[in-house]
């Protein structure tokens, strides 16, 4: 069985640092393939309101019989139930769609500033932590203004920052900003849309070298780099393939020669935090 390491939060609590996405996966066909991927082993289930899946991951949850004090399972705030109140209300109705009475981490999914609610997402967050329905409380998708801004104003800083973050699109200066305030990065999408980082030389060359795929490379250069990774597969063979990822160690040379094949700002693939249009 492999052996997942996990990270620690400033506020004590730990998260496994190789979970497993959901984004993209139908609700029917959550239910088997979460259920799959807790049978070969991961512990850590990521989902969102927004996703439309909570419901079969929660049947997967049942289904599989792992106990619930050894699942991490976070889910998000979606943009349209932002402010304090309907964020209050809009965890409830995930908790009630998981079959769950709290998630391991709750997370404003994007702080799309348009809006101008998210300090007041932020503060039910707070609020919902201290009542016990979320572990831990973080943020996904926030500029370098907004997260600042909610930190100041409330004095809490999220446990965890979950941003697009690939070999091509490594954000090294939000990645800065999360270290100085404690702040645990995640990486969604983290072996790119299709951006051909798969293809890239130097990665296949590194997994030609320990007789592996591209994929579990880059896993393994996200967890070198102390990052919590969520990949997703709807594969039987990739599920399980994504997970063997954390028993490969890269070496520093290996570790930085993926380091340099950074494209930021022109690496990204999705939504741009600041003005995602959503």
């Amino acid at each position: 069985m492999t052996t997942v390491p996990t990270v620690t939060f400033a506020d004590g609590h730990t998260i496994p640092q190789l979970g497993y996405g959901v984004w993209q996966v139908d609700d029917a066909v959550a239910a088997d393939v979460v259920e799959q991927a807790l049978r070969a082993g991961y512990r850590h289930i990521d989902t969102a309101a927004a996703y439309h899946n909570e419901e079969g991951v929660g049947r997967a949850i049942q289904a599989a019989g792992v106990p619930r004090d050894e699942l991490f399972v976070t889910t998000k705030l979606w943009n349209d139930d932002q402010g304090y109140e309907s964020a209050i209300a809009a965890l409830d109705a995930s908790l009630e769609r998981l079959g769950l009475d709290h998630v391991d981490l709750y997370l404003i999914h994007w702080a799309s500033p348009q809006r101008g609610t998210y300090l007041d997402s932020w503060k039910a967050l707070i609020e919902l932590q201290k009542q016990g329905k979320a572990t831990s409380i973080g943020v996904s998708n926030f500029p370098v203004a907004e997260l600042e801004e909610i930190i100041e104003a409330t004095g809490v800083a999220p446990a965890i920052h979950q941003i697009e973050l690939h070999p091509y699109f490594q954000q090294g200066e939000l990645r800065a900003l999360d270290a100085k305030h404690e702040i645990v990065t995640e990486s969604w999408s983290p072996l790119g849309q299709g951006g051909g980082e798969l293809e890239d030389p130097v990665i296949t060359e590194i997994a030609e070298k320990h007789g592996v795929e591209a994929g579990q490379v880059i896993i393994a250069w996200h967890l070198a780099n102390g990052l919590v990774v969520i990949p997703k597969s709807v594969t039987p063979e990739r599920i399980v393939s994504n997970l063997a990822a954390a028993d490969l160690e890269l070496t520093a040379d290996e570790v930085d020669r993926i380091n340099g094949l950074d494209r930021t700002p022109e690496g990204r693939q999705g939504a741009d935090p600041a003005n995602p249009g959503f």
